[in-house]
């Protein structure tokens, strides 16, 4: 694999390492140890970033562990790993964050369905603009909202025909479940960096699925 050049626009350490843990979560640590070798992040193995909020990430590392697992497991097996990932990483540690703390209080449960998406979605982009260089903006339309991710780690360097963020569709899909109290919702990527345009945009149906 190409290495990305750095991007010199950081995650918090944290949030990489939820995210590596996540991923072995879902393919275990030869797995994990396997896409570090092909992303050229040998640094990495056995020395996951620390615990700690330090913006020391690069955007580029992280791109490269998602393409590598594309790269390793073909375009529909990378996306379903991705998924999972994604899903993981908000279950094993984003939903501890400041900014949804008050998301699982009891105020919160008895509010309505749509109360709870106008709430929870922007405490989810809040997390990432505000401990990290991911600047992220919510939108509220008729049907839908429009999630939006501007300078994305996801997809950071890379060229793809078609959008390729699936770690943050998992990662808002599971953040949904969770803000909603358990609901499924559909999460599709309309705009992606990697296929040129200028932002990694995310439509979220507000009819929940099912």
């Amino acid at each position: 694999m190409e290495a990305i050049p750095k991007s010199g626009y950081y995650y918090p350490n944290k949030i990489a390492r939820i995210a590596l843990l996540a991923l072995e979560d879902v393919m275990g640590k030869n797995g994990v140890n396997a896409i570090l070798n092909l992303a050229n992040l040998q640094h990495l193995i056995d020395n996951y970033p620390p615990d700690n909020l330090e913006r020391q990430f690069d955007f580029a590392d992280f791109s490269a562990i998602n393409g590598a697992l594309e790269e390793m497991y073909g375009p529909r097996g990378g996306r379903g790993l991705a998924l999972r990932a994604g899903r993981a990483t908000f279950q094993d540690g984003l939903r501890h964050f400041g900014a949804l703390a008050g998301v699982g209080d009891l105020a919160f449960k008895v509010l309505p369905l749509q109360a709870k998406l106008r709430i929870g979605l922007p405490a989810m982009a809040k997390i990432f603009s505000t401990t990290s260089d991911q600047y992220s903006t919510v939108e509220e339309k008729d049907t839908h909202f429009v999630y939006t991710i501007h300078r994305c780690p996801v997809c950071w360097g890379r060229k793809s025909d078609r959008p390729d963020c699936y770690m943050a569709v998992g990662l808002l899909q599971e953040g949904l479940k969770w803000v909603s109290g358990g609901q499924e919702f559909r999460v599709n990527e309309s705009k992606c960096v990697a296929m040129g345009d200028a932002v990694c945009e995310f439509v979220i149906f507000k009819e929940p699925i099912g």
